[in-house]
């Protein structure tokens, strides 16, 4: 079963961690033709004690955004989410994914952050009109 701690060692190894916090580290994920996503991971704890990390990239600042467009796309959605957050101070719409420890491998948990940077850089491109920004 894997913790924070060891995926925080894994990733560590593979990424420079723009953020290492206790229970919150970032990095960029180098996608194609020179663009990148920010990947954000946080542990989180369930009511019944049950242990999640949860996979976050932000797509861009919630002004403007269409919540129907965005509840319709979270409808259709096999993996990932919509979310709101804040970043920098300011509300942002992020796609996320949560996932149990105890069924996540350091396997999963790559495939699980390439998809969510590659869908999250596709709806940024789609949202933002001033390019790479996250």
């Amino acid at each position: 079963m894997l913790t924070f701690e060891s995926v925080r060692s894994h990733l560590g190894s593979r990424h420079a961690l723009h953020t290492n916090d206790p229970y919150l580290i970032s990095f960029d994920l180098d996608l194609r033709r020179a663009r990148h996503q920010g990947m954000y991971l946080v542990d989180l704890e369930g009511e019944a004690g049950r242990k999640y990390l949860r996979v976050s990239t932000p797509i861009g600042p919630v002004v403007g955004m269409d919540a129907e467009r965005c509840l319709r796309f979270n409808w259709e959605q096999r993996a990932g989410f919509l979310a709101i957050s804040d970043l920098e101070g300011s509300p942002y719409l992020h796609l996320c994914e949560n996932r149990p420890y105890d069924i996540l491998s350091l396997e999963e948990l790559e495939r699980l952050i390439r998809e969510l940077g590659i869908l999250g850089d596709q709806l940024e491109q789609a949202l933002c009109s001033e390019g790479d920004a996250y």
